[in-house]
């Protein structure tokens, strides 16, 4: 198991590929103040779990489309956890919500199986097993087609399920939010579920760890001004802030 520091110090080096693209062994060594000998050690350890591809001396993300599920479980764990509590905190018992894909999302539904009376709905397997030993908790999964490698419910029976819901929560993640604020993700059926899912709750709440801040993706669906909450594991830019707090949103860091 790897130390708590070298966790730490990975996470860091996924966000600044995030917001870099591609950087030198050397430039990231400067950057988070370690040897060129201990940064090479942390690359390979995320080439190894398919987070970045080494090439040429430097690195960028492995991301032509998202990483695969169990990389992710690495990758902010401890953010993902503390993101988790905080929504975990202002859901109450008896509430109905909507709990989209990714980790970040089933680290949620870990923090609420301690809770009473919740109807949850989802697309998402993981989150399923996450409450499989929550007996007050009443759980509706959504059809559609098998995603093996995420193990989640995409295409239009998962997005006519959602569709026919009017829920208090929708809680959801995304693969990248740009410096002004558009939601990017990477797949087309996976943005029509979360549409879906942003549209059926009267409280919709954004859960994003650091390494999405700044992290680019292929298609734009909507704005983080648009939400009721962000909660996130990373500081945003103030003018992202300024911007979402004028339209309403708030903006929580853990």
């Amino acid at each position: 198991m790897i130390s708590s520091e070298a966790a730490r110090r990975r996470d860091r080096i996924v966000n600044l590929l995030s917001s870099y693209g591609e950087l030198s062994a050397s430039a990231l060594s400067e950057m988070l103040g370690v040897t060129v000998q201990t940064l090479r050690s942390d690359l390979r350890a995320l080439d190894d779990s398919q987070i970045v591809k080494r090439r040429h001396g430097g690195a960028s993300l492995a991301a032509s489309e998202n990483i695969d599920y169990q990389p992710r479980l690495s990758v902010s764990r401890q953010e993902k956890n503390r993101i988790a509590a905080a929504v975990a905190k202002m859901i109450p018992n008896g509430a109905t919500v909507a709990l989209g894909t990714g980790t970040t999302v089933e680290a949620v539904a870990r923090a609420l199986v301690g809770h009473e009376g919740l109807t949850v709905a989802t697309n998402n397997i993981h989150v399923v097993l996450a409450l499989r030993m929550a007996e007050h908790i009443t759980i509706l999964l959504a059809g559609g087609k098998v995603r093996l490698r995420d193990l989640d419910l995409i295409g239009a029976e998962s997005r006519d399920f959602f569709d026919g819901l009017c829920f208090d929560h929708a809680v959801f993640s995304v693969g990248g939010v740009s410096e002004t604020g558009d939601l990017l993700d990477f797949n087309l059926d996976e943005i029509r579920a979360r549409q879906a899912i942003y549209a059926c709750a009267r409280e919709r709440t954004l859960v994003i760890d650091h390494a999405k801040i700044g992290r680019t993706a292929p298609h734009r669906w909507g704005r983080i001004q648009d939400l009721e909450r962000t909660i996130c594991g990373g500081p945003l830019s103030q003018s992202l802030k300024t911007a979402g707090n004028e339209s309403g949103c708030d903006f929580i860091e853990v």
